[in-house]
């Protein structure tokens, strides 16, 4: 069994503070976690399949923060893992290799997090009504533009 199984997969204080601090919007925040989360899935994924290093270390440090946000401290920890060892693997001019198991478990974890994630949101507020008459405009005295005829741009003569 992997080190990693025993991090709690999210750390139910720190995400009580995110929707204490959110509040209503925590769900479209999460929605917007779900889609950047999978794009830098993807992007690790590709960069350790061509054993790029480099195209690794920004993916993984979006998902390590974005996961800690939420204290989702399981997918956070196995970001930082990847981010490090890339950034690592950057310096020494070698593969990413190492951190191909981190990789494989990446996806499952991202899964997992945002089900739990999902579930502990408030739900988004209804939509309000949206009033399409046109609001009333006081009329503006004359004599606030001067005696000057209106322009637009800049004045000439």
């Amino acid at each position: 069994m992997s080190y990693y199984y025993s991090i709690p997969l999210v750390n139910e204080p720190e995400l009580a503070q995110a929707r204490a601090v959110i509040g209503a919007g925590l769900a479209r925040i999460i929605g917007y976690f779900r889609e950047d989360g999978a794009k830098s899935i993807v992007q690790i994924e590709e960069a350790l399949a061509t054993g790029n290093a480099a195209a690794m270390v920004i993916p993984a440090h979006t998902l390590k923060g974005e996961s800690r946000q939420f204290g989702a401290r399981r997918l956070g920890d196995i970001a930082e893992v990847i981010e490090k060892t890339a950034r690592r693997c950057v310096e020494q001019h070698t593969a990413p290799e190492e951190v191909a198991s981190e990789v494989a478990m990446l996806r499952g974890c991202f899964v997992e997090t945002l089900a739990v994630l999902e579930a502990g949101a408030p739900a988004a507020p209804a939509p309000q009504p949206v009033s399409y008459a046109p609001a009333p405009v006081a009329p503006r005295p004359a004599a606030s533009f001067g005696n000057a005829p209106r322009t637009f741009g800049r004045r000439i003569g």
